[in-house]
């Protein structure tokens, strides 16, 4: 599979064929659904203000995938300390911003692979063979960064990853297997996120 990147002017460029640009498209777009965040970009001034000042949940996900993504601040906080409040006071303050701020990662790739095939009136959802390459700036690959590790983080939830040993035994899944593709996704978003790290610091 392609979408592995490489250092280029200032930041980094990967190239997608329409099935996987389709294919990280849809998962972004996952993201979105799953993060859930009400878009005030085109609201009043006092929407946004108001916005800006509410106060988010204090309790952690229900859903798994969503636990990965908003996890407790704070585990063990000593005999005297009490974490559990400790991090529903942290994500009362916290968790609305860091919703706002994957959604609009999330958005950034898509939007991204969306234009690279411009004249698909479906927006991906009937690739053919046709490739293109994806050119990021510094900040493009920051919101890359973060919504391929949070699409790795939601399908480590959904294939109860949650070390290195995990992965490789699921590696070893047969084909037939219903996870098999996904956990190929998975390795693939794992060498696309390690090859944009190395990509962005080789620019800088």
């Amino acid at each position: 599979m392609g979408g592995y990147f490489e250092a280029a002017s200032g930041g980094a460029a990967a190239e997608f064929d329409e099935f996987e640009a389709a294919l990280l498209a849809a998962y972004a777009r996952k993201i979105l659904e799953l993060v859930d965040v009400p878009d005030t970009a085109t609201g009043t001034a006092e929407d946004l203000i108001a916005s800006a000042f509410s106060e988010g949940p204090t309790e952690r996900p229900a859903d798994p995938a969503l636990a990965r993504l908003f996890p407790d601040a704070y585990t063990d906080l000593g005999p005297d300390g009490d974490a559990e409040a400790a991090s529903a006071e942290f994500r009362r303050y916290t968790e609305n911003d860091l919703r706002a701020r994957k959604r609009d990662d999330a958005r950034a790739v898509v939007r991204a692979l969306e234009e690279l095939f411009p004249d698909d009136p479906e927006n991906l959802l009937n690739p053919g063979t046709r490739s293109a390459a994806v050119h990021l700036d510094p900040d493009d690959c920051r919101q890359w960064l973060g919504a391929l590790n949070d699409l790795r983080l939601v399908m480590a939830s959904w294939l109860d990853i949650t070390d290195d040993e995990d992965f490789d035994e699921l590696m070893d899944l047969d084909q037939d297997d219903p996870r098999a593709l996904l956990v190929a996704t998975y390795g693939w978003l794992t060498t696309m996120q390690d090859t944009l790290v190395e990509a962005m610091m080789r620019s800088l």
